[in-house]
């Protein structure tokens, strides 16, 4: 998967539930900023547009699922999918078992810019989360790749198929294994009977030379 540009964010009204200080003090936002805002019955069809068929990428996802599937259960709409879910904490944590692997220590780790990340934001923390999930499934190697070949967007602002060819070597590489090493591999496979894997390997390795 690639970033296409695409973002969805918008403020929800609490209904009357009070904004803490603790938490305003990690998000910024009061409950005065939130005054006149929908509430989520309003914006769920238009989010569920904007997810459909696509994964959804959280760090420490099920806090934040959690959070959506009693939204939409109150709505009475199916509940989200584990299986649509990656959570990047526990790739991380796999990855990076000495830790530690919260969103600033991942930027930190792979080398992306979170200076302008002073307050717990959706919008910005799911930009930064996007490019460190990219790292975590190996973007470095993708970006190889991407840099190779021209890529193509479709309609839908998707990275359409790419075609890879790999050539033949003009010059074959030299065997490795000496003559000796040889002969000790098949008196081995002949010790392992006519079922052997290995026999059927070699037969069908001496068809395609053929």
């Amino acid at each position: 998967r690639f970033p296409t540009g695409r973002t969805f964010h918008r403020f929800i009204n609490p209904q009357g539930r009070a904004v803490h200080a603790e938490a305003q003090a990690v998000h910024g936002i009061s409950a005065a900023d939130l005054v006149g805002k929908p509430i989520f019955s309003e914006i769920a069809e238009e989010w569920l547009a904007f997810t459909d068929g696509a994964k959804l990428i959280a760090h420490n996802a099920n806090f934040d699922i959690g959070f959506l599937n009693l939204e939409f259960g109150r709505l009475g709409h199916p509940v989200i999918d584990v299986g649509r879910v990656v959570d990047t904490l526990a790739l991380a944590r796999r990855k990076h078992p000495m830790g530690p692997n919260s969103l600033d220590a991942l930027c930190r780790r792979y080398g992306i810019d979170n200076t302008h990340r002073t307050k717990h934001g959706a919008l910005l923390d799911s930009e930064l989360l996007a490019e460190v999930y990219i790292e975590l499934i190996g973007g470095k190697q993708a970006a190889l790749i991407l840099d190779a070949v021209a890529v193509q967007m479709n309609g839908a602002g998707e990275v359409a198929d790419i075609d890879i060819s790999i050539g033949a070597r003009p010059i074959a590489l030299p065997p490795r294994l000496t003559e000796a090493e040889r002969a000790a591999h098949a008196g081995l496979v002949r010790t392992l009977g006519e079922k052997a894997l290995w026999l059927k390997v070699e037969a069908e390795a001496g068809v395609a030379q053929n």
